[in-house]
């Protein structure tokens, strides 16, 4: 009777060992959106337009340009950032679908948009007079501005370059019939 309790026992834990150790799901094999890895690249592009707004804005403060001039080029950058909130949107309505570098992705951007969003703002009520900031503080919009812009554009194309680069490594290892872990 030992000898058959032991070794039910032993049989148990055994079992359990292996269920233990069953590969489970990956939340890292999750494959790639398509539609996400889509609006991802799009947004990149609109990411970099503002970036390059932004940055010959932001020269404007080394430059003698006139009130016209700041106004057309903050309307644009405007335009940039009110078109990355719809992309935004659009990644947030998909986002259960997305691969986990691309849901970071998608969530590592609002941060970035919303400081984009309040900067640009703060930039179109003082050219519009409906709030006086010093030269100084908008000096400091403009500066911010270029470097959020600038920051949100290379991390997307981080991102973007990141599912590439992964998607290519999948195909090289599928031709080279390197078995997956």
């Amino acid at each position: 009777m030992r000898k058959t309790l032991a070794g039910i026992a032993t049989a148990g834990l055994l079992a359990a060992g292996l269920v233990a150790a069953a590969p489970r799901d990956n939340p890292n094999t999750t494959p790639d959106n398509e539609q996400v890895t889509k609006l991802l690249a799009e947004t990149k592009t609109i990411a970099f337009q503002l970036k390059e707004d932004a940055v010959i804005m932001e020269s404007f403060n080394r430059m003698n340009v006139s009130h016209e001039t700041h106004a057309a080029m903050i309307n644009q950058i405007r335009d940039h950032v009110n078109e990355l909130g719809k992309r935004v949107a659009k990644l947030n309505e998909v986002k259960g679908l997305a691969s986990p570098w691309q849901r970071a992705a998608i969530d590592r951007m609002v941060p970035f948009l919303d400081e984009l969003a309040g900067y640009t703002t703060a930039v179109i009520e003082h050219l519009s007079g409906t709030e006086r900031h010093t030269p100084e503080e908008y000096k400091d919009y403009l500066e911010a501005n270029a470097d959020y812009a600038s920051d949100l554009a290379r991390m997307i194309a981080d991102f973007v370059d990141y599912g590439q680069t992964k998607n290519r490594l999948e195909r090289l290892s599928e031709k080279l019939e390197i078995p997956k872990k």
